[in-house]
């Protein structure tokens, strides 16, 4: 991606911050987990605004050690170059991380911004350490 990276939001100006040693990895944290990120979903009958399901499905995608990563933005504008080599994944939900978190199941990373050059990967024991942190558990238990 070409595009230079210039903070559009809290969470992004956080984001910079952190990645630049301005504040704390544990703070940026504590933004990201009372913040609104943008998680694409798959539209599963291709018709705009209309969802066929009562689920949302997400996209993930495996890393090179056969983890599964769910794809998250800190805004749908982030999202858009992105997404446009997985066909399908023209929406999204706006939510809460923690609410994400929640719901991430075991064994799963979240991908922040991928493509971009202020981002953050979190391995899934990252993943399961915000969940014990947050709600006191590990995802599904």
């Amino acid at each position: 991606m070409n595009e230079t990276f210039e903070a559009r939001n809290e969470l992004e100006e956080k984001l910079v911050a952190a990645q630049d040693g301005m504040i704390s990895s544990e703070e940026f944290m504590e933004a990201l987990l009372e913040s609104q990120i943008f998680m694409p979903v798959k539209d599963s009958i291709g018709i705009e605004g209309f969802q066929g399901s009562d689920h949302a499905v997400p996209l993930t995608l495996q890393a090179e050690d056969d983890t599964e990563v769910l794809i998250v933005f800190t805004s749908p504008e982030r999202a858009k170059s992105f997404l446009t080599d997985f066909p399908g994944y023209e929406g999204g939900l706006l939510a809460e991380f923690s609410w994400v978190l929640e719901r991430v199941g075991p064994g799963f990373g979240i991908s922040l911004n991928p493509g971009w050059p202020v981002g953050m990967d979190m391995e899934p024991g990252m993943v399961e350490a915000l969940n014990r942190i947050k709600y006191g558990k590990a995802p599904d238990s």
